[in-house]
């Protein structure tokens, strides 16, 4: 499609969001003018997944907004104020306690592992920036320090500063739940479990937890140039980040960052039920087609060029001329998600560079130094 798409007419309107029900859950209604948030209403908005494949997949089916001239409300306003990211407000040694909001199972039956949706209530005591982090201590002794608390586990923050919400007073994450098997029984073997991700994932709403942060500024959303283009790429939960920039992006009403750019993310998983978001992201290609891309690798699913899996990296080559000429303009560009994930696509971006006749390193230098390289990988 050509690019820059010629510009459209922004309409907003505002809409109060709150109470304490902040999940709507389908009903096998396609579209309807009005959805309850407790004691308050979203007007003028639809169910944006089919109820079917919200049941299939086994989790919340949330409320997006279907027309492209509507937005969400969002507050507090004065969010938009600070000059520079909150950093460290709270530590390990004085941590901030939060109350679990929700968890959701955020795949569906097929899909190899549980990931989990979990909701935060932070009182609005402990804002961040999308892109940023929370550390959480999970309960108990840490076994290498006998008489000290666990250490932290970072997690990247899956909403926009204003949460899920909209209020300014929860922030989410997206956990996958870290089970060991043994590789002589197959069994899985529960003392080898993930501390943290299962504390998580088996949480309550009304649960207590011990909170840190926020950090990190390498993956901060940069918005000096709201029509810049924006390449994501994902690996299963490090998808997070890139739900709260979307959001931002196209959900929510903020007065002072109106997009106008290309947003294009790519996401690798295994297969289709483990698609995370996938209701939302789609839901975007039809209110944005303008500014939105989206591509799927899923690599127990679809077959790359030589007939192997199809991973990320792969489809990263497939369309490596656009992406090279969109970093020549400028373009920033994002990995989050395992570490694993790096040394395939840094060697398929070696490669294609080469085939242009240019040099990977002296690029991949220019990038950083144009601060358009932004990593985050565990």
């Amino acid at each position: 499609r050509p690019w820059p798409p010629p510009p459209r007419p922004r309409v907003a309107f505002s809409a109060p969001v709150g109470g304490s029900d902040r999940a709507v859950r389908s009903s096998g209604i396609q579209g309807i003018n009005s959805l309850s948030f407790g004691n308050k209403s979203w007007i003028g908005t639809a169910l944006a997944c089919d109820s079917k494949a919200a049941a299939q997949r086994g989790h919340v089916c949330r409320a997006v907004q279907q027309s492209s001239k509507s937005k969400v409300s969002v507050v507090p306003l004065d969010l938009e104020s600070a000059k520079e990211p909150p950093l460290n407000t709270y530590k390990p040694k004085g941590p901030y306690t939060a109350t679990i909001v929700s968890v959701e199972r955020a795949v569906g039956p097929n899909a190899p592992g549980e990931t989990c949706h979990v909701v935060i209530d932070h009182g609005g005591n402990v804002p961040y920036w999308e892109g940023q982090s929370y550390g959480i201590i999970p309960p108990g002794e840490n076994p290498k320090k006998p008489g000290n608390p666990q250490n932290v586990r970072l997690y990247s923050i899956a909403s926009t500063r204003y949460g899920d919400s909209f209020d300014g007073k929860t922030a989410s994450l997206c956990v996958r739940r870290a089970v060991y098997y043994d590789p002589e029984t197959g069994k899985e073997d529960p003392l080898k479990n993930g501390v943290c991700s299962n504390f998580l994932c088996n949480s309550k709403p009304g649960d207590k937890i011990q909170m840190t942060g926020p950090s990190g500024k390498i993956m901060l959303l940069p918005e000096s140039d709201p029509n810049a283009t924006h390449i994501m790429i994902a690996t299963g939960t490090g998808v997070a980040p890139y739900r709260g920039y979307l959001r931002r992006m196209f959900m929510e009403d903020v007065p002072n960052f109106r997009f106008g750019g290309l947003a294009w993310l790519f996401l690798g998983v295994a297969n289709s039920d483990s698609l995370l978001y996938d209701e939302e992201f789609t839901s975007y290609l039809k209110q944005y087609p303008d500014n939105f891309r989206f591509d799927k690798a899923l690599s127990r699913e679809q077959k790359n060029k030589s007939g192997g899996k199809m991973y990320v990296q792969d489809k990263i080559e497939e369309y490596s001329d656009e992406i090279f000429k969109l970093l020549d303009g400028g373009a920033h560009i994002y990995f989050c998600g395992l570490k694993g994930m790096m040394p395939g696509i840094q060697d398929t971006l070696k490669k294609v560079a080469e085939q242009r006749g240019e040099s990977w390193d002296q690029k991949l230098s220019q990038l950083k130094k144009n601060k358009q390289w932004h990593v985050e990988v565990y």
